[in-house]
């Protein structure tokens, strides 16, 4: 990463700046060497293993559960997530999920269960995942359907169909969330651990997409898990969903950032070397309002999701706002910083296999999962009108 000057930013400390280097050199030294994109699966196996001997799965975990920090930092995360996008979407990936796999236990568990789950995940030696989504129930949680019925005084049954579940099929444990009752709609669902090799669970119906990496359809027929593995209270999903939601949703944003620093790296490399007429690319008006456009999609989408992160890290009990703009301006800015990057490649840009094409690719998921463009805006306008009210009121 050519340009660090953000790191003097004021939502920064010392020991951000000692993180984004350490994984920087993960980045361009160990994790270069597992990837292979035509082996997903393995790499991403290799890569959760690598992290955690590297130490740096202990900022997706909480201590004394083998993580940094007594809570999670969100920065932490954030700079992680960022500095690894850069270098490659599949090691982020690999990242992002141990997190976001075990928020809800480390937000709402109880001793016992972080005692049992945590621990492993920051090491390395378990692969996490986080299973809302349903064919008919993205962003509408309220349309969940699986559900989880008593079975017995000390179990629960799960039957039902979660999609696009990333790590699914090699995860060691799922996070799902299921109906049990309580209440109607949101009010009435509940999250459970459930293990990967637990009877009555399927997750061999693999779903592939443009830029590959583990993706899953679950069906739950009649698995029997212990009710000691429900985490939070029953009819507390939502709100622990939602909580989990409030801290990741930053770090899809972060991503983001770290595909768009990448591509306006690589685009600026282009434009001083590409021979244009009698001079370079770079020399042509439009080449340059391009870049500016780009350096300025980058530096207001950081400033955004610094700002939720550091918000949240200094004791907001909730970052719903922020959290959701950050990530739908930083995704947004991200496409049209990659879509130029291409574009001043020319033929090189759509060429199979150039790190801009890849790029093209990696970014479009992000306008999408863990609540699209769409969601985002509507939970800001939502916002925005609340707070209208309450000051008339």
């Amino acid at each position: 990463m050519t340009d660090e000057s953000f790191l003097s930013w004021p939502f920064f400390e010392t020991r951000h700046a000692d993180l984004r280097s350490a994984v920087a050199r993960f980045a361009e030294g160990t994790a270069s060497g597992l990837i292979d994109h035509d082996e997903v699966d393995r790499s991403c196996r290799a890569l959760v293993r690598a992290l955690g001997e590297a130490g740096l799965l202990r900022h997706a975990v909480t201590a004394p559960y083998g993580g940094a920090q007594a809570t999670l930092d969100v920065r932490s995360l954030c700079l992680a997530r960022e500095t690894l996008a850069y270098h490659d979407g599949l090691a982020d990936f690999a990242f992002a999920m141990q997190g976001l796999g075990t928020g809800p236990v480390t937000l709402a568990g109880t001793e016992e269960q972080k005692r049992r789950w945590l621990p492993k995940v920051a090491e390395g030696h378990a692969i996490a995942a986080f299973a809302l989504s349903e064919p008919e129930a993205g962003s509408d949680l309220a349309a969940l359907s699986t559900t989880a019925t008593p079975d017995g005084p000390d179990h629960v049954r799960l039957d039902g169909i979660k999609t696009w579940i990333s790590n699914g099929g090699i995860a060691d444990h799922y996070v799902v969330f299921a109906r049990t009752g309580e209440g109607p709609g949101t009010k009435g669902l509940s999250a459970f651990m459930v293990e990967g090799d637990a009877r009555g669970l399927d997750a061999s119906e693999r779903i592939e997409t443009i830029a590959p990496h583990p993706l899953a359809t679950l069906r739950f027929d009649g698995c029997r898990i212990p009710i000691a593995n429900r985490i939070g209270a029953g009819g507390d999903g939502f709100k622990i969903a939602m909580a989990t939601l409030d801290v990741f949703r930053s770090t899809v944003g972060a991503a983001a950032l770290g595909f768009a620093r990448r591509a306006f790296d690589e685009a600026v490399a282009r434009a001083g070397s590409r021979r244009m007429l009698d001079g370079t690319l770079g020399d042509l008006q439009m080449t340059q309002a391009a870049i500016a456009e780009m350096a300025a999609d980058v530096d207001s989408a950081a400033l955004l999701i610094y700002r939720a992160a550091w918000t949240k890290d200094s004791g907001a009990a909730r970052v719903t706002r922020e959290a959701a703009l950050a990530k739908f301006v930083a995704t947004e800015a991200a496409q049209r910083v990659v879509d130029r990057a291409v574009q001043l490649h020319g033929g090189l840009g759509v060429m199979k296999g150039s790190k801009v094409e890849a790029l093209y690719r990696d970014i479009r998921a992000l306008r999408i999962y863990e609540g699209a463009t769409e969601v985002q805006k509507v939970i800001v306008a939502k916002s925005i009108l609340r707070e209208r009210e309450r000051t008339r009121g």
